[in-house]
């Protein structure tokens, strides 16, 4: 029994003596508080900052791994995409030709440089065998696009209703790509029923390698010019 009391009676003591010191704790002057106050709050300080850091942590790779999961969906996705060319490349490789093909047939349409004075006859002659009367043939500039060179041409013919009719048709007919725009008809004469009609003819031809060449340098300038523009800014 007397042992058990000299237990009870230093145990008492011991936490009687640490909680004495956390009595009358300055905050302001940590560095005069007793020992055991200073290694509990550096323990409790060292402890929050390594949860916080292990949760900063997590946070980081819980980013890294969602970001992760969203590629993945897109690579499966791709995925999916190329098994899917790859399992009809015989098919694909067939419709690339067609397009080929359809494509070497559009340019066949379009007449070289050379060629367009013929075309302008071919024009001028479907109107004149249709017994209309050319008031206005006159071709315009060229307007030159990324690939192929456009040639307005206005036009002014006189005739009947069905004549102008089949010029129209004969124009949609020629070998070569040739589009009306504008059309205006109206009447010119009442007696015998003659029509007017004026319009835009555009006809196209493909530029050849040196026109081809110089648009492409023509783009470069413009961009260097661009850049430089941008630069002074």
């Amino acid at each position: 029994m007397a042992t058990k009391r000299g237990m009870n009676v230093d145990l008492n003591s011991v936490f009687e003596g640490a909680a004495s010191q956390f009595r009358g704790l300055n905050p302001n002057e940590p560095g005069q508080w007793p020992m055991l106050p200073k290694l509990m709050t550096w323990t409790g300080l060292a402890l929050a900052m390594v949860v916080l850091g292990w949760f900063l942590l997590l946070t980081d790779a819980h980013d890294a791994l969602d970001a992760e999961r969203n590629k993945e969906v897109a690579l499966k996705t791709d995925y999916r995409g190329k098994l899917a060319q790859a399992v009809n490349l015989g098919e694909l490789r067939k419709q690339k030709l067609q397009v080929e093909e359809y494509v070497t047939q559009l340019e066949k349409q379009l007449p070289g440089k050379a060629e367009m004075d013929a075309l302008l006859s071919d024009i001028n002659q479907a109107g004149i065998g249709r017994g209309l009367q050319f008031e206005l043939f006159r071709p315009g500039s060229v307007v030159v696009k990324d690939y192929y060179a456009e040639l307005p041409i206005s036009i002014k013919v006189s005739g009947r209703y069905h004549d102008i009719g089949a010029f129209a048709a004969d124009i949609s007919n020629l070998s070569r790509i040739v589009t009306l725009h504008n059309l205006n008809i109206a009447s010119v004469n009442r007696t015998d029923g003659t029509l007017g009609m004026e319009a835009t003819a555009r006809t196209y031809r493909y530029l050849d390698p040196a026109e081809v060449e110089s648009q492409k340098a023509e783009k470069a300038k413009a961009a260097a010019k661009g850049g430089a523009a941008g630069a002074k800014k």
